[in-house]
């Protein structure tokens, strides 16, 4: 449940944020039944509210009669200051990127103890990924993650150490080895992964250091399905793209 608004004293305005706050990475659409368990409200409520955020342009119904994102949400989120301005300083730079390497090409930024992922650029023949646009992916087992986690203040490496799981038979989970290798990004500036996060691909990512504070502000990277051929190559782009980028911003 996404949250748990059906108090008698909930605001309508916190009800309508629980049912905007009820769509994320892995629930993209709901029926009107998951959007009220998600939102933590009535059925009849829930229906009320999606029918006037519908009318709004807020969210869409399909014709299946599940509920999306609309157009409305979609603007606005274009707008967050953060994000919005990173994207479209970004954007070009990664595009230079996938033309010189044609792989898939990754923005990310640190949200909390997860990576969300702000652009996605890729071709027909890129390696299958499980990241999206707007997705959140862990840490520890992806390579524009390993770069934030190792800029990250202590208290989120803490707790990021205290749930690392294994999603791959590859995946780093032992806090010693995730220690040595973050260590590496700080001195090296540049992470690795080896099928981590998904069978069959690998990740070299870089980070994007914002020039007025020498602050890292994201990460970008390209996965291919090796490492062992054109790296030094793609950490070549990614290099000049990071460059431009911190300057840009």
């Amino acid at each position: 449940m996404a949250g748990n608004t059906s108090s008698p004293g909930a605001s309508v305005a916190s009800r309508l944020l629980a049912v905007v706050g009820a769509f994320d990475e892995r629930h993209r659409s709901l029926t009107l039944s998951e959007l009220a368990d998600r939102s933590g409200l009535p059925v009849a409520t829930a229906h009320r509210l999606a029918a006037e955020l519908v009318a709004g342009s807020a969210l869409h119904r399909r014709g299946d009669g599940r509920y999306e994102v609309g157009r409305l949400l979609w603007k606005a989120g274009l707008l967050a200051p953060v994000e919005g301005r990173l994207r479209q300083v970004a954007e070009p730079f990664l595009h230079d990127v996938y033309a010189a390497t044609l792989a898939t090409v990754h923005l990310a930024i640190r949200d909390g103890e997860e990576v969300l992922y702000l652009v996605r650029t890729m071709g027909r023949a890129s390696v299958p990924i499980v990241s999206t646009v707007g997705s959140r992916l862990p840490m520890h087992c992806t390579g524009v993650g390993k770069v934030l986690l190792a800029h990250a203040p202590a208290d989120v490496q803490e707790a990021v150490f205290a749930s690392m799981t294994r999603v791959t038979p590859y995946t780093v989970i032992q806090p010693s080895v995730l220690t040595a290798q973050l260590e590496r990004v700080r001195r090296e500036a540049v992470a690795t992964t080896v099928e981590e996060m998904s069978l069959g691909a690998c990740s070299l990512a870089v980070p994007v250091v914002r020039h007025s504070d020498d602050t890292v502000v994201a990460a970008i990277a390209v996965v291919v399905a090796t490492l062992k051929r054109d790296r030094r190559r793609l950490h070549g782009a990614l290099q000049v793209a990071a460059r431009g980028i911190g300057r840009s911003l």
